[in-house]
């Protein structure tokens, strides 16, 4: 008796040792919550900015909160690097104000959004919800969202957070603020018996589970004071573990701990080594665990001894076992004992490796079999084998690895919502962008092989080529031809001088490429995400219209074009919003508010102080025309240069694309000859500055732009041709 309690006092005493996580003197708990070291309570107790916790006292008890601020700390966790802290969720009420869920970290924080522990989630039967989420890789904001609509409460399934009544999205790594919105298109009014609120939050994906009717009623969510909890990385600094170890300040102060690179922004973390328990970032804190008192979870049948790191499991003299961790030892004859401890483990082990090395291989090469014929890699290989005048490759996996150095991201050329484009090197130094999407699509890959053969075969001086793709990952990746100038979005906002008659070649290449895709591919070819960050510039500033993740192909036998709707919020068609059907008119509105912005250089969407849905540049844009006072919207630049005639026949034009009933815009062909023949009084400044004689030439009306008229008729013949032939 004696004995087991001087074994349980001493391992008792070695718990209260590792527990002890904070720097000495200094507290280690806020009510309920462990504050291990880096962070503390009080001076000197933390390690430095961003790491200072403030317990605040009430008649509740205790709570914790980063800093001085309102975000209240749930959990810290030193082995995995993650704190948990709870946020207010983003709620949208019938005939209510609005509440907006904002959470903000500067840039020399330790703290980002976890991109693998949160989701993104909107609640609700009229509901779009969007997260615009500001990271560390670009000044530029990213905004991803999701729309939920559902006629009835008897479509909304428990458990299925699908897009009926919920939907779900991920979020991109390194992020640091969010700014969440609401917004309904039928103000509840065909949902009310069941639903009088939209909701919407980012929280841990582990802790939001779909309880249909209850969420949707507001009995779990009826409160802007409710709050959900969310995962946040946090790191050391901004160095590498390699950059840190020379550095006078380096955290992984303890014996028997290791440095790790954090996966999630810039930084690292330390962790004590196998066989250490506590904390890494104290001096001594990592304290060797005595696993002989512990036999549920290091078992031993024979003798146990401790070592630092480790423990020695050996059966007493006279004795064998196979493994005394595992075994019971027992008497036998000593020859057994010699042979077993000899020859034949060496022999087993060699062919248990031998046995999983080719079990591995052949269980990654059955994965990547899978996906090829799920994507259909098989019936393209056939297709292209029947059509040997078409240049399209089928890559590898490690074709790509090995092209973006494993898809480095100092290699990441641009990112988005659905994935990232990297910059790759062929063995033959050709320069190529790859594509590696993170979102499955079930009913692409459906059609992924003869999508791939039309895209293929595109031929437009004004639309990025399509080299090649992988199938044999559970996401295709398509390989691009590089296009080294950037984005229109950079030149449009990024300061520069662009004339007015830059700005027409660019908008006519970009209409004459979309005109292309919906007229003379075959079959006709919906784009569905037209905007500036979708068009490249080479360098000569040629316009070159990529990104094909949203588009579709349709049918030749069917009027009208019709898919499933995706795209970036701004450039969405509303008719499309309504109708959930994207159709060829969807990117004539689109292109619309891409020609607002060359007149502009404004932003499709920009949030200012007291509007927390903010401001749509199409609608402050035909708003402006209407009441003529377009002037105070246009960018003063091109107005300096004096051809006010051509700059409101350019307005006109967008103000057509943008109109709200599809059937009344002009199509894309329509537009790329009337912005040929616009081009034109540019590049030929003898043509007479008189507006009269400008519509004479454009035709009867510029409202209602036929072609056939003296004067620009070769033009226009000139730019249909060119259309057709894909130019």
């Amino acid at each position: 008796m004696m004995r087991f309690l001087g074994v349980s006092l001493l391992l008792l005493l070695h718990l209260t040792l590792v527990a002890s996580q904070s720097k000495p003197h200094c507290p280690d708990r806020c009510g309920n919550v462990s504050i291990p070291y880096p962070f503390g309570i009080g001076e000197n107790c933390f390690r430095g900015k961003g790491f200072s916790i403030n317990c605040s006292i009430s008649h509740l008890g205790a709570t914790p909160y980063i800093n001085d601020s309102n975000i209240n700390v749930i959990s810290i966790s030193l082995i995995t690097g993650e704190m948990v802290v709870s946020q207010y969720i983003s709620l949208d009420c019938h005939n209510q104000p609005y509440t907006a869920a904002t959470i903000r970290f500067a840039n020399d924080t330790p703290y980002t959004f976890s991109d693998t522990q949160n989701k993104f989630t909107a609640l609700g039967c009229d509901t779009s919800a969007t997260i615009e989420q500001k990271t560390i890789y670009s000044d530029q904001a990213i905004t991803t969202g999701c729309i939920s609509i559902c006629n009835s409460s008897d479509m909304v399934t428990n458990g299925s957070c699908n897009g009926i009544g919920c939907c779900q999205t991920s979020i991109p790594k390194g992020v640091k603020l969010i700014e969440i919105q609401i917004s309904n298109h039928y103000n509840y009014e065909e949902v009310l018996d069941f639903e009088s609120c939209s909701y919407a939050f980012l929280a841990d994906q582990n802790w939001f589970t779909f309880h249909g009717l209850s969420d949707l009623s507001g009995a779990n969510y009826n409160s802007t004071e409710q709050s959900v909890p969310v995962v946040m990385d946090w790191a050391i600094g901004n160095q590498t573990c390699e950059e840190a170890k020379s550095e006078s300040d380096y955290a992984c102060v303890s014996q028997n701990s290791f440095c790790y690179n954090s996966t999630n922004g810039p930084g690292y973390r330390c962790n004590c080594s196998t066989g250490y328990l506590g904390n890494p970032y104290l001096e001594g804190g990592c304290h060797d665990i005595d696993e002989c008192m512990d036999k549920h979870s290091y078992p031993c049948q024979g003798i146990c001894t401790n070592t630092p790191g480790n423990y020695i499991c050996e059966c007493p003299k006279g004795k064998h076992s196979d493994d005394p961790k595992q075994y019971e030892c027992k008497t036998s004859f000593p020859v057994v004992p010699v042979a077993l401890g000899t020859g034949i483990p060496f022999i087993l082990i060699l062919i248990c490796s031998w046995v999983y090395l080719g079990l591995q291989t052949r269980r990654l090469n059955n994965l990547k079999e899978k996906f090829f014929q799920q994507n259909g890699g098989f019936h393209l290989q056939q297709l292209l084998s029947s059509n040997p005048n078409i240049v399209f490759k089928i890559f590898g996996k490690e074709d790509l690895e090995k092209a973006t150095n494993k898809f480095n991201q100092n290699n990441i050329i641009g990112q988005g919502g659905q994935g990232m484009v990297f910059k790759g090197i062929l063995p033959n130094n050709q320069l190529v962008a790859v594509k590696k999407s993170m979102v499955v699509n079930e009913m692409q890959n459906t059609q992924f092989a003869n999508e791939m053969l039309v895209l293929s075969q595109i031929n437009h001086r004004n639309v990025v080529k399509l080299l090649g793709c992988c199938a044999e990952v559970e996401v295709p990746m398509l390989v691009y031809e590089f296009i080294s100038n950037g984005t229109l979005f950079h030149l449009i906002h990024g300061g520069g001088l662009i004339r007015l008659k830059d700005r027409l070649r660019i908008a006519t290449e970009t209409a004459s490429a979309i005109a292309y895709l919906h007229s003379a591919a075959s079959p006709p070819i919906l784009h569905g995400d037209i905007k500036p960050s979708n068009i490249l510039l080479d360098e000569h500033h040629m316009a070159k219209v990529s990104d094909f993740g949203a588009s579709k192909l349709t049918s030749m036998d069917k009027d009208q074009f019709a898919t499933f709707m995706q795209g970036t919020w701004g450039y969405l068609d509303p008719e499309c919003l309504q109708t959930g059907q994207l159709t060829d008119k969807s990117d004539v509105y689109s292109f619309g508010v891409v020609l607002t912005e060359l007149l502009t250089r404004k932003k499709a969407v920009s949030f200012v102080e007291g509007n927390v849905k903010g401001e749509n540049l199409a609608n402050i844009f035909v708003t402006s025309m209407k009441e003529n006072r377009i002037v105070e919207v246009l960018d003063p630049s091109i107005l300096e240069e004096g051809r006010m005639d051509l700059i409101i026949e350019v307005c006109k034009l967008a103000t057509r694309c943008l109109n709200i009933i599809g059937v009344e815009r002009p199509t894309m062909k329509e537009v790329a000859m009337e912005l040929e023949g616009l081009a034109m009084f540019v590049i030929h400044p003898w043509v007479p500055d008189n507006p009269e004689e400008m519509e004479s030439l454009l035709g009867q009306s510029s409202n209602n732009y036929v072609g056939d008229t003296t004067g620009l008729y070769s033009l226009e013949k000139r730019a249909v041709l060119s259309i057709e032939a894909g130019r």
